[in-house]
């Protein structure tokens, strides 16, 4: 006997499941790996606060961050995810696993953005007597917008990959529906659909990421 196709409802919530797992971890990954690019940025040899010692920690802390697979990370943070949100279950419980799993990987990508601005205008902005915090806010972060901006339009796209892998362990969303309708029910209706639904959002989620970015950059608007 042929197994039922889920309503349009369930594709609908888990939809929403998808958005609010990789709106709400985005969020907190860019702020967090933003933050952690800038005091890596700052502190390299030869940055406005130059601390080798404590740029070589940092980096390294990143770099292992990176290493860890994401299944291994899911499961190694229960007792945190559960300390912090109640649960291991569900889309909230998924976020904490999910920003961990962002926050070096949009961190490396940030570092490279600012690591790309024009030393000659740092030094510059030196010359004018500004402070260094207002060089950070004022020179690095405008001047590597239209990079950052790449980095969260690759990062966003990873979490929304992440966020279906996450479904395979009772986070809910687009992957559970995939793989509780379309796997264990041989239903690959179902699994066809949920490829399309996805392909759509990275690439809604890519054009508006290359079109923020483009806005972005004054150089190209002057050229």
């Amino acid at each position: 006997m042929a197994m039922s196709l889920p309503p349009l409802d369930k594709y609908l919530q888990a939809f929403l499941e998808t958005l609010l797992m990789a709106g709400a971890s985005s969020l907190i990954a860019i702020v967090a790996g933003l933050a952690l690019a800038i005091v890596l940025h700052t502190t390299a040899p030869g940055g406005l606060y130059a601390r080798p010692r404590l740029y070589r920690g940092l980096s390294a802390a990143v770099n292992i961050g990176r290493a860890i697979p994401f299944i291994i990370l899911l499961v190694a943070l229960l007792p945190v995810t559960r300390a912090i949100v109640g649960t291991t279950l569900g889309t909230w419980a998924a976020v904490v696993p999910l920003s961990a799993n962002l926050i070096p990987f949009f961190a490396r990508i940030a570092q490279v953005s600012l690591g790309e601005v024009d030393s000659g205008l740092v030094e510059a902005a030196r010359a004018m007597g500004l402070r260094r915090p207002q060089i950070v806010r004022q020179v690095l972060l405008p001047e590597a917008l239209p990079g950052l901006i790449g980095g969260m339009t690759v990062s966003v796209i990873a979490m929304v990959n992440a966020s279906a892998m996450a479904g395979a362990v009772g986070a809910g969303g687009l992957g559970d529906l995939a793989i509780r309708y379309g796997y264990e029910r041989y239903e690959t209706r179902v699994m066809f659909e949920v490829i399309v639904i996805l392909v759509a959002l990275v690439s809604v989620l890519q054009f508006g990421g290359e079109w923020l970015a483009r806005r972005a950059d004054h150089r190209r608007s002057i050229s």
